[in-house]
């Protein structure tokens, strides 16, 4: 841990002299400090009692002893209910297709850590997030950290590393008090807003709305991805300053029979191809992207490629991202996504909606903090047998099976269902019961995503 020490301590403190005596004893004194990501990671989730602790000045004082270095040249922070993800996956797409050397930060993972910082397409190895994690640790003092606040300066110092034209971070919980806030976006993206985590962000969407507008900046681009956003969201963008430009009166999606175009207000159009990301919702988490691009292009004059709708097309068809409407194969064809709020089950349910009439089974899981009666009900009888999963194994926040069934019954009392113990079981059942001609859906929870994943790669 301490092989980068005199360095780091030189720049905080002047010399190395100055540094032994301004460094904190407690990082040096520790006997064993982790070594490998996985220790790091279990020292990380004990270093603050709090797993959640909104708030900017404990992590800027630590990035700001680690120098504060730029991220990228440009960087556009993306926060929202839903859709975060996949307008992350495709911004890095369509900026890798204009040729520009682009990181992503991400939250959570499904199946390693690595997954949540991402350089040129590739995820960090564990070599890189230990000896980041290593400056961290030698930076903070007795400063107590949260495990994402850690991620998040990881990833902040390993993007300052790479030499990186792009670096898009997404939001983890809320905007204005979220740890990646402490960089100023050239772009501020908010995908959508509805009722989630409202323990954190408030009771209604003008509440959380109002949280969400804090990624943005006086004086720059942000872009509303909604059609209908809540008026605490404008009101508060107002407040900031910011350049707001909004799906539908901004930027449009128009759909037609080939595919669909992308228009601006300046006059800038676009036909495109369909995106890769399955469900009618990437139309709007695509357009969100391309508008956040062509903003970031128009002020960034050096950035833009010269050809930008052949990098947009690129990135359209060529943006992946695990759990997202995932199909997995198989006859009957097993699909994963991490919806897991009415607004996400929404979505599921235009896609249903959207698909050849068959017979579907749901293998669904939640945490007890989630509205479950507002997921059941927006997916409703376009589900015929519900597989339940208890949670409550797979974390501390995990709703109990019989609890969720409880949930179903007085929401849906006719739903036929079964109840298993955890999210092997269920799709083990779901497989059994399941025949060739119709379809598994597994949702709910970014567990229920993972353990199907792992299960489905043994």
């Amino acid at each position: 841990m301490l092989r980068h020490l005199a360095a780091i301590a030189s720049t905080l403190c002047g010399n190395v002299e100055q540094a032994l005596s301004c460094a904190p004893p407690a990082a040096r004194e520790i006997p064993s400090m982790p070594r490998t990501l996985a220790e790091w990671l279990a020292y990380q989730e004990h270093v603050n009692p709090r797993s959640i602790e909104l708030g900017l000045e404990r992590v800027r004082s630590v990035w700001q002893r680690m120098g504060a270095s730029a991220p990228a040249r440009r960087v556009v922070t993306v926060g929202g209910t839903n859709g975060k993800g996949s307008t992350v996956a495709l911004l890095e797409a369509m900026a890798q297709g204009a040729g520009l050397r682009v990181g992503s930060f991400t939250s959570p993972h499904l199946l390693t850590y690595n997954e949540r910082v991402r350089i040129d397409g590739q995820d960090a190895d564990d070599a890189a997030l230990v000896a980041s994690f290593e400056r961290i640790e030698a930076a903070r003092g007795d400063t107590p950290l949260t495990y994402f606040e850690y991620g998040t300066l990881a990833a902040l110092d390993l993007f300052a590393r790479a030499g990186l034209d792009i670096a898009i971070l997404e939001v983890g919980l809320g905007g204005r008090l979220d740890a990646v806030n402490i960089v100023d976006a050239d772009v501020a993206v908010v995908t959508t807003v509805d009722l989630d985590h409202m323990d954190w962000l408030g009771p209604d969407r003008d509440s959380i709305g109002r949280e969400k507008a804090g990624i943005a900046r006086a004086g720059r681009p942000a872009i509303v991805g909604e059609a209908d956003p809540p008026t605490g969201l404008l009101d508060a963008l107002a407040v900031a300053g910011a350049r707001v430009e909004r799906a539908g009166v901004d930027f449009f999606v128009e759909r037609h029979a080939d595919g669909w175009c992308w228009r601006h207000r300046d006059g800038t159009a676009m036909d495109l191809p369909a995106p890769a990301l399955a469900a009618p919702v990437q139309y709007a988490n695509a357009a969100a992207a391309i508008a956040a691009l062509h903003a970031l292009w128009i002020d960034g004059g050096p950035l833009a490629p010269q050809d930008t709708y052949a990098a947009v097309c690129r990135g359209l068809r060529h943006a992946r991202i695990a759990a997202r409407l995932q199909s997995l194969g198989g006859d009957p064809p097993l699909i994963v996504d991490v919806g897991h709020n009415p607004q996400a089950a929404r979505a599921l349910a235009a896609w249903l909606d959207a698909q050849a009439p068959a017979r579907t089974h749901a293998v669904y899981g939640a945490l007890a903090d989630k509205d479950v009666a507002g997921v059941i009900a927006a997916l409703g009888a376009r589900i015929d047998h519900w597989h339940l999963a208890g949670l409550d194994g797979a974390s501390p926040r995990g709703l109990a099976v019989d609890a969720l069934a409880d949930i179903l019954r007085q929401t849906l009392p006719q739903a036929r269902h079964d109840r298993h113990a955890d999210v092997a079981s269920a799709l083990s059942a779901a497989q059994a019961r399941a025949k060739p001609g119709e379809r598994i859906l597994a949702f709910g929870s970014f567990f229920v995503a993972a353990a199907v994943i792992a299960e489905r790669g043994r």
